[in-house]
């Protein structure tokens, strides 16, 4: 017997626009999982920046996203948009079974004044502040990204929190199966993501390496000036800036590696998929979801320090890519993704 088909609301980000130009891993997940959703007949509407693409009903919280009005003087303060989208999508309790947010968790106060019911996604890694309001409203119904990410909260709540692994659409990366003859680095120019010691790994291996991404604050920037600029000689180290899809292709699928030495505990790391994705095995460092993502001896190796991850890169490159792509596909699949979140909207529902 078919199930129903639901009502749908998911509150996207407003940092970046549906799917995103180039930086925008959350708001890429939330492109892929709402186009999906409407493909299989489901009833979806998206709150989103008015500069968005979705095969869902778009409704725009503002005009563009809010990056680009930031860059313009435009606007200065998040909150007042992100409060916004909260508002549309929970003012008419009866008009969706399921609001969906990816926007944020300083919004649970706001649902549970509501009968809607609502689910959040956490995309990053919980602060202090979280994991008080999520104690203070234990019946808020949130999912994780990986086990590493959501293990504290399962502790408090004694029950296991659920986890929704992101998914891609492996068809919209081109795999290469030989050999690469370049270290690739690709995410935030910031301390978190460390390009740094990327580049102190790929000069300690003899590997030329070539950087991707931007700094997304004013304190990242003050890292990239004071701890990577210096390293930019154009040859050995070089920065190519943002990527839009089609770069990120052709800079991961003919890559030897992709480096991933993170100074925290990493929510997830879609980089890490996608490179996967082009054949590219993944070197990194072993903490947060990497132990989740990256299949020892398969699609990669991770190390608990970094001084470690030099020595793994010859035996990454070693690896068979054809079987890296096939075991990426195999477990991060956008399609496998959103049978796990309309599971759990139908177990929520019930």
């Amino acid at each position: 017997m078919n199930e129903r088909k639901l009502r749908i609301a998911q509150v996207a980000p407003l940092w970046a626009s549906i799917p995103p130009a180039t930086y925008g891993g959350i708001e890429l997940i939330v492109h892929l999982l709402t186009n999906e959703l409407v493909r299989r007949g489901h009833d979806v509407t998206l709150f989103a920046s008015g500069d968005s693409r979705t095969d869902a009903k778009l409704r725009a919280v503002c005009d563009e996203n809010v990056m680009a009005l930031m860059e313009k003087n435009g606007a200065s303060l998040y909150e007042y948009y992100a409060n916004s989208a909260a508002a549309d999508a929970l003012r008419n309790p009866d008009e969706f079974d399921i609001v969906h947010f990816h926007a944020g968790n300083s919004l649970v106060p706001v649902a549970s004044l509501v009968r809607t019911t609502t689910v959040f996604t956490m995309h990053t890694f919980p602060s202090a502040d979280e994991k008080w309001m999520f104690a203070r409203y234990p019946n808020a119904n949130i999912v994780g990204i990986s086990r590493d990410q959501v293990s504290e909260f399962s502790r408090i709540r004694g029950r296991e929190v659920p986890v929704v692994y992101n998914g891609i659409d492996c068809d919209r990366f081109d795999p290469t199966f030989g050999r690469g003859e370049y270290l690739a680095f690709l995410g935030r120019l910031s301390h978190d993501k460390n390009p740094l010691d990327a580049i102190r790994v790929a000069k300690k291996v003899g590997m030329p390496l070539v950087l991707a991404g931007r700094p997304q604050n004013s304190k990242e920037e003050k890292y990239f000036a004071e701890n990577v600029q210096q390293h930019l000689d154009g040859k050995n180290v070089r920065w190519i800036g943002p990527v839009n899809h089609a770069q990120k292709n052709e800079l991961l699928r003919h890559a030897a590696a992709l480096l991933f030495p993170v100074q925290w505990p990493e929510p997830f790391g879609l980089v890490m998929v996608e490179a996967m994705a082009c054949g590219t095995p993944v070197v990194a460092r072993t903490w947060g979801s990497v132990v989740e993502v990256v299949e020892q001896g398969v699609t990669g190796f991770h190390a608990e320090e970094i001084d470690d991850l030099a020595a793994l890169v010859p035996k990454a490159i070693e690896l068979d890519r054809r079987r890296i792509r096939e075991r990426v596909c195999e477990r991060f699949s956008y399609a496998t993704m959103v049978d796990n979140y309309v599971a759990l909207y139908r177990s929520l529902l019930r």
